[in-house]
């Protein structure tokens, strides 16, 4: 088992989304459901997304976490989430920067949407 954490960014919108989801918001629910399984896979086996090529990173993500590494993980067929491996053989602790929309992904990396 691997360590996982929250960018202090996405720990508040995950604290939000699980505000909602008590609330009895379904979509929140729903996202808070595939966001823990996305970190129980990752928990699991810290390479189980697909790692990013370096010239694909968002500029904000090397500025703001000085990643090294990027993946990202599509936890359904719409979100995704992105995330870098930080620490070496003896302890590897993937650091969760964001969960999106598959067209804010796509944006995000430059890709066109449809």
């Amino acid at each position: 088992m691997y360590s996982v954490k929250l960018s202090p960014e996405f720990n508040e919108e995950f604290v939000r989304l699980q505000q909602r989801a008590e609330k009895g918001n379904g979509e929140a629910t729903y996202l808070l459901k595939i966001v823990d399984k996305g970190i129980a896979k990752v928990a699991t086996k810290v390479t189980a997304g697909k790692k990013i090529p370096g010239n694909l990173w968002p500029k904000e993500y090397i500025k703001k976490y000085g990643i090294n590494n990027l993946w990202k993980l599509d936890l359904d067929n719409y979100w995704r989430m992105l995330y870098t491996i930080v620490g070496d053989q003896v302890e590897l602790i993937g650091i969760v920067l964001d969960v999106m929309g598959h067209k804010k992904y796509d944006r995000k990396f430059g890709y066109k949407t449809s």
